[in-house]
Parts: C-alpha cells; structure tokens; sequence
C-alpha cells in the first residue's frame, strides 16, 4: 500500500514535470492530536506524530491552487484518570491506555492564498482524504485481558473523510521557503465498527460483560512545519 501510495505522489509530480508547468512540493511534518468517542462517550487525546509529502499548482497571483499529499499518520485516543470497581469493594486505578491507528493517508484538493507580508503568504486549504490502517496496538491489550476493549478484526482498513487546513508560507530565497500549518481532518467512515452483544470477561471481577455497539470515527488535529521548494517555468518568445 504504502509502494502505491509513493507511485500516485511520484507519477503527479512527474506529470507537472513532462507538462512544463510550475509547481510548488515538499515534505511537513509535526505534532498530531487524536480524538475518538466510545459509545458517545469522549475517550482522552492522543498525541503523537505525522509526516508527509505534498506538491501543488502554482497559478498566476493568487488563484486557487491544487494540491495533492501523501503521509503518515497516527491516529486515536486514549484513556487517563479511570478507576474500575473490584468485586471486593475495592477501586483499582488503571494506568494510561493509548488506542494507537497507524495510517497513511493520500489527500487532493485546492488552495486559496492571501498576500501577508512581502515574504510571506497566508492561506487556507480543502480536500478529501482517503486513509489506509497499516496496523494497530489493539491485540496489546487483548494479550492483558482487556477483552472489552476494542478488537483488530473490528478495524475498517481504508477510510475517507475530509481535510481542512490554514497556515502561512514563508520565502527564504526565490527557490525555497517553508510552510506552518495547521490542519484538521475528521473521518466520514467509521475507523471502527463492532456488533452489540459480544460475551466478554470483566479481567478485574471475572464477571460477564454483555459489550454494546461500538462504532469509533477518528478526528485528528495536526500542526505541521515543512519545507517548500519551487520549480518555476517561463516560457521565452
């Protein structure tokens, strides 16, 4: 997947390249922020990381660009502070558990830029994102006896949903600059999805637990700092 995923990006840029057309690429990359609801429920951020690389048109002034992007990026959640009920009376302080998704994403869409400064532009951005699940930690936690936590066979593999983002670009020199950004991009699909009435055992009372419907859709909140690198083409009479 991750082959395919580099081919798509490689056979874009190499698009622009045979065309003879201008066009902006790079590589960003920083902190990322899942958030998850578990039966309606809020579950704890998690915080983690994404990179990725990205080329885009590059229009007279300030018209819309497009844009296309490849990354990767680790989604979730997790769970801190939550004490659970012993059958003997007793409350047990869990430690912090965290839900990781390891995707890659391939995102398209356009570009709207704004003059700042006279070395740097603001801009906000659009697009829909496809994602692909490479792996979870989920069967860490079944090995524990965590039984009622959710399961691999119940991960969706490939997903969609939206991406939304804003952020300025700073010129170094003609060729080259960077780009701050920060972005959110929730799920329209279900990240997760498992049936109502699953038997499991409570590991801390040894009890049956009757599991409800679990349907989980991922929202990430990113921040990413990159670097942006120019190929200008002019034509000459």
């Amino acid at each position: 997947m991750i082959r395919k995923i580099l081919f798509l990006f490689c056979s874009i840029l190499f698009s622009y390249s045979v065309q003879a057309q201008s066009f902006a690429w790079g590589i960003k990359g920083g902190l990322t922020t899942g958030y998850q609801k578990w039966e309606n429920t809020p579950q704890g951020l998690l915080f983690k990381y994404h990179g990725a690389l990205y080329i885009e048109s590059l229009p007279a002034g300030n018209d819309f660009a497009l844009f296309a992007q490849a990354g990767y990026h680790i989604k979730g959640s997790a769970i801190r502070n939550q004490q659970a009920n012993l059958g003997s009376g007793g409350v047990l302080r869990l430690p912090s558990q965290e839900f990781v998704f390891r995707n890659v994403s391939v995102t398209l869409g356009a570009k709207q830029k704004f003059d700042f400064n006279d070395v740097s532009k603001a801009f906000y951005s659009f697009g829909l994102r496809g994602d692909y699940t490479l792996n979870t930690n989920l069967s860490d936690f079944r090995e524990n006896g965590f039984s009622f936590f959710p399961a691999d066979p119940f991960v969706r593999k490939f997903n969609y949903g939206a991406y939304i983002g804003g952020g300025l670009e700073f010129a170094f020199r003609d060729l080259v600059g960077a780009v701050v950004e920060l972005s959110v991009s929730p799920d329209f699909s279900f990240q997760y999805q498992q049936p109502g009435g699953l038997q499991v055992t409570n590991p801390f009372n040894f009890q049956n637990l009757t599991l409800p419907e679990r349907k989980i859709m991922n929202v990430a909140l990113e921040l990413s700092v990159g670097l942006r690198l120019l190929r200008i083409v002019e034509y000459v009479d």
